[in-house]
């Protein structure tokens, strides 16, 4: 085994920070660090070029400049680093879904119609799409099919005639498959009407549906949740919505939200009393405060509304007492930085960030939301976002980051998800059974560790699956997405973009009962508290390069929470300096994997199951008890490595002892 300390700037910096030749006349985008971010804008200004961005933050400006104009100021001393390659292309930041190879959507709401069901088809090729196979299932109390049709097409009823009940899968003729053009629909009448009495309704679940077209590409009809518009459901999986009833909602912390921008929604400007929550507005890519910052994009609003939407959650519409957002009284400061595609400039970021910095104490910001993640240029320490993002923890902000969308491959971290003391979040989806964990699982999309610098990443992982919320219609998402958009209004993304707000609205509820909270205990409650994915015979399910310290959910975190997790044993400050750098315990096996001291005996060898798992539990109290319920398979014999027993035992005793502290005094005796 060889140290995890190679090649962490090198092949990045030749790749993406080498410039380009050119002639002394050619404009160049400019970074410029030293000791004083005023003497180098003085420096620019002498030799005639032009501050784009001030940035004391990091002591650094951003400058325009002609080649020799550059190379006059590097003469000076106050130049310590500067980059030259941040022309004005901005960067892509991580796109909330997955990278999608098949560009034929089936829309996530299946339609019923007074004869049977309707599924909304997408065609986003340039050129009409050849269905070559379908297959269904549906309720036998509905009979057999009468009729199909695909868009204008009729299907010959001689291919489906002699299907079983309940069941069917058409192999079409080359000579006779329909054609796909934009958008179409799927028709499918039975014998029976679909019955509408609520004694009787049918769920999308108890359909399903695959279109095959050329080359393989396929798109299912999804499970889906059960009236979507009225519960959101992440917050009943996560623990959210016991504590909505206990009135924790957040109230009196503050969220910035540093995106692509905020609807002016009524649920997300006002909190659950109608209170106007929105405390600033701040448009780095303009450099103006209080105007409407615009979403262009999309992707903003839909964080902004996981947080904080204040709409309550109902049940045949009754309000239940929770809500749809995870801090519903939260306070907001929307920050754009994403342009309509969102895409952002290094610069801009950096301008952001230090935006909420400077103004943390006027608004009394707790909690930074990063729901982004760029493939990482610089080390860690060398990344100006980065830097910025140091100094923001520094200052007393939580910082909440996205892992990134980039796995399943190792080492796909993004920045500043791989700042080591942040708090950098993965993704787990559940499968469309919010209350069933035993088919949650870490999809392939969320990016895994460790870093380059050999820290383990992400920390935790939450709920990023398929999360609802609600997002400007006019917008890019919106528009380019129109699969995802439910009847009502709402729009359903994943990504772990939406697991980083899910995680920042929990931090809002624990600041609210623990406002003497520092970005380190807050950590600490979250990764002390998080459940790892066992298997039955007591390894991990998933490796830490994948879930962290595991699962995080609201009400573990404020039961099981600890404080005392202690320094991670360096100085940030110091870590973004010249000299001292820390590296993580990452090491790197003979066959060329990362994994970390005595990894190879803690970790499951059989990959782990995507859905229903029949051996693998979320938490020791479930894995436990699942052992307790069967027979156990003894390869291990007293040579486990984990003492699973244990922490179930102190688990045990904690919620014992909240329910004695719960019970009223009994009377005394006569």
């Amino acid at each position: 085994m060889k140290s995890f300390q190679y090649t962490i700037t090198l092949l990045s910096f030749l790749l993406f920070c080498t410039p380009a030749l050119a002639a002394d006349s050619d404009v160049l985008y400019v970074m410029l660090q030293g000791p004083s971010s005023v003497g180098l804008a003085a420096l620019v200004e002498e030799e005639g070029g032009t501050v784009t961005h001030d940035l004391p933050i990091i002591n650094a400006v951003g400058a325009k400049l002609d080649r020799k104009q550059l190379q006059e100021i590097l003469k000076s001393p106050l130049v310590t680093r500067h980059i030259d390659d941040l022309s004005s292309v901005e960067e892509p930041i991580e796109t909330p879904q997955e990278i999608e190879t098949c560009k034929i959507r089936g829309h996530i709401e299946l339609d019923f119609i007074p004869s049977g069901i309707q599924w909304r088809l997408y065609n986003k090729q340039t050129s009409p799409a050849s269905m070559e196979r379908l297959e269904l299932t549906w309720p036998a109390t509905l009979g057999h099919v009468t009729k199909i049709a695909i868009a204008d097409t009729t299907v010959a009823p001689a291919l489906y005639d002699a299907a079983a009940l309940g069941t069917l899968v058409i192999d079409f003729p080359a000579s006779h498959r329909p054609q796909l053009k934009d958008l179409d629909k799927l028709t499918v009448s039975f014998e029976r009407a679909t019955p509408k009495t609520v004694q009787s309704p049918l769920r999308q679940r108890d359909f399903t549906l695959k279109a095959t077209f050329a080359e393989g590409c396929a798109t299912d009809l999804v499970p889906g949740y059960v009236n979507n518009h009225e519960d959101f459901y992440y917050n009943s999986a996560a623990g959210v919505d016991a504590l909505h009833r206990q009135g924790i909602t957040g109230k009196g912390v503050t969220v910035a939200v540093v995106d692509s921008g905020l609807w002016e929604h009524d649920a997300l400007v006002n909190d659950t009393t109608g209170r106007n929550r929105v405390l600033a507005r701040y448009d780095a890519l303009t450099d103006t405060l209080d105007s409407e910052v615009v979403d262009e994009s999309g992707h903003g609003t839909h964080m902004s509304s996981i947080i904080a939407h204040s709409g309550k959650t109902k049940h045949n519409g009754r309000p239940t007492g929770s809500y749809k957002g995870v801090a519903p009284d939260a306070n907001l400061v929307a920050v754009k930085v994403l342009d309509r595609e969102g895409l952002a400039h290094v610069l801009e970021i950096v301008r952001a960030i230090q935006w909420v910095v400077d103004n943390r104490e006027k608004y009394a910001i707790r909690i930074l939301n990063l729901s982004f993640a760029q493939t990482p240029r610089w080390a860690y320490w060398e990344d100006p976002v980065n830097q910025a993002v140091i100094k923001a923890w520094e200052s007393g902000i939580a910082v909440v980051a996205a892992a990134g969308n980039e796995g399943p491959g190792v080492e796909t971290i993004g920045s500043p998800g791989n700042i080591p003391d942040i708090i950098t979040v993965g993704a787990v989806t559940d499968s469309w059974t919010p209350n069933n964990r035993d088919d949650d699982y870490i999809p392939d999309f969320s990016s895994r560790g460790p870093t380059p610098s050999g820290h383990v990443k992400p920390d935790i992982v939450a709920l990023g699956g398929h999360m609802t919320g609600l997002i400007r219609p006019e917008s890019a998402m919106a528009l380019g997405q129109p699969e995802d958009m439910l009847r009502t209004g709402e729009f359903v993304l994943t990504g772990s973009s939406q697991a980083s707000a899910l995680v920042s609205g929990i931090l809002a509820l624990l600041l609210q009962l623990e406002p003497s909270l520092t970005p380190d205990d807050i950590k600490c409650k979250l990764i002390t508290s998080a459940e790892p994915a066992i298997n039955r015979d007591g390894l991990l399910a998933y490796s830490p390069f994948q879930q962290g310290y595991g699962y995080v959910t609201a009400t573990r975190a404020l039961l099981f929470g600890h404080t005392d997790c202690g320094g991670a044993g360096f100085d940030l400050v110091v870590d973004t300096g010249d000299d001292d750098h820390f590296y993580g315990p990452t090491i790197i096996e003979e066959d060329g994997s990362p994994s970390l001291p005595e990894l190879r005996n803690r970790v499951s060898s059989e990959l782990s199951e995507k859905g229903l798992s029949a051996t693998r539990r979320w938490g020791v109290k479930e894995h436990i008890e699942q052992r307790s319920a069967a027979t156990v398979d003894s390869a291990h014999p007293n040579a486990m490595p984990f003492d699973w027993q244990k922490l179930y035992l102190q688990e045990k005793a904690v919620i014992d002892n909240l329910a004695r502290d719960a019970l009223p005094d009994s009377p005394s005796s006569p």
